[in-house]
């Protein structure tokens, strides 16, 4: 076995040792990725100069790198998929992918990895491209610094700037994406994460996840989605230090979670979406240091949300800070700050001396008759809520912070 695992090493340093570097030029001897593929063996370089290149099908069945100078321009003649990548430990950087037709029937993309792995995808830009980079059946991939810009109209003709299907321990890292049906999508993708990308005006999602378990999303700014993130079907997930902004229509959410167990969502920041945090099926989820600015709801909970805890959150300025849908009394609420608290607090501990209700009847109302909210702003609202904050009888008794912070959670944000 040793001997085994000595010649392997051995083959390899020898392969290593004869790698060539391929030049592709408008005016040289080789003209096209086409022709430098057909040319190349395991573990050459490719390099591309400046200029417009419009190639057949590329596939690449070797470990490669293509690395394009000054950003050259890709494109296949057909309009089709311009990578299928059909090898371990391809890398692909500082090129130009565009113009990917829109198809019905294939999910043509400018980069397409089948059941590899160790591939990296860096510093490219695509654009105008039905798919962008699409892995399925891969694992140990790095998909990192790339703008992937589309031109969605519609979510039937539309498809997802960043696509995982059934990968392992995929690491997708400061890219930005635009103009897509979903920015990123994961369905059943594993140990994984998604740190410190720009995800802003796709149709559907920012980030989809489905299925997925033990992923962590890092950092990154959700702005101007149809809806933030909707993490579905999934259990371990950590949501940290992430921004929800501006996801704002009339079934809009920053954050939607629905059948998801044992997570954690922690110092993110939720700033004027529709709702903050949509919560449906959600269970042990544990809701620590974050921010809701101006939603307006900060916080849904629906159907069979159980065993979640709010702790040490700061609700400022919402219109509804929380809407609750049915009976619950294991999720708890307890060590928030809400800017709408007028407790007191007389052993100034910091900790106010009479319990919040953050459901207030006029929510209960408008979740019941939605064309209320045209009266959102009048006098009769305001003689309702405090007629109700001064003798409660409708809004929910065992849903109360019975330790209101009085002044708002300062944390750690870096």
């Amino acid at each position: 076995m040793v001997k085994f695992f000595l010649s392997l090493l051995l083959i390899c340093g020898n392969l290593l040792a004869v790698a060539d570097v391929v030049e592709v030029k408008k005016e040289g001897s080789i003209t096209s990725i086409h022709q430098a593929l057909q040319l190349s063996k395991m573990g050459d370089t490719i390099f591309v100069s400046k200029g417009i290149y419009k190639e057949p099908e590329l596939q690449i069945n070797i470990p490669v790198s293509i690395i394009g100078i000054d950003f050259p321009i890709i494109e296949n003649k057909d309009g089709k998929e311009i990578f299928t990548i059909e090898a371990d430990s391809v890398l692909i950087s500082g090129l130009q992918l565009q113009n990917v037709k829109v198809s019905y029937i294939k999910d043509f993309a400018a980069i397409k990895v089948n059941k590899q792995s160790h591939c990296v995808f860096e510093n490219n830009r695509i654009l105008s491209c039905f798919f962008g980079i699409f892995l399925k059946n891969s694992q140990d991939c790095q998909i990192r610094n790339n703008f992937v810009q589309g031109i969605a109209q519609d979510e039937m003709s539309s498809g997802n700037a960043i696509h995982l299907w059934y990968c392992r321990r995929i690491a997708v890292e400061n890219n930005e994406t635009k103009n897509h049906r979903d920015g990123i999508y994961l369905e059943f993708v594993d140990h994984s994460f998604v740190k410190n990308n720009l995800v802003a005006d796709n149709i559907r999602y920012g980030l989809h996840f489905m299925f997925s378990d033990h992923d962590e999303y890092i950092g990154n700014t959700f702005r101007s989605n149809g809806a933030g993130v909707a993490v579905m079907f999934s259990k371990y997930i950590l949501m940290h230090k992430n921004v929800f902004e501006y996801n704002w229509g009339s079934a809009s959410y920053g954050l939607l979670l629905k059948d998801i167990t044992d997570s954690e969502i922690t110092r993110n920041k939720f700033d004027t979406n529709t709702i903050g945090v949509y919560m449906e099926g959600a269970i042990r989820v544990t809701i620590f240091e974050n921010e809701f600015v101006q939603n307006g709801w900060a916080v849904k909970i629906y159907g069979s949300s159980m065993d979640n805890t709010f702790n040490r959150n700061n609700f400022l300025n919402n219109s509804f800070e929380l809407a609750l849908a049915g009976r619950s009394t294991s999720n708890k609420f307890d060590g928030n700050f809400w800017s709408l608290y007028s407790g007191y607090d007389l052993d100034k501990n910091g900790v106010g001396d009479v319990p919040y209700r953050p459901v207030k009847l006029f929510s209960r109302i408008i979740g019941k008759v939605p064309s209320s909210s045209i009266l959102m702003r009048s006098l009769l609202i305001d003689v309702i809520n405090f007629a109700e904050k001064v003798s409660p009888v409708l809004t929910p008794d065992y849903l109360m912070d019975h330790q209101p912070s009085t002044k708002e959670i300062v944390y750690d944000r870096n």
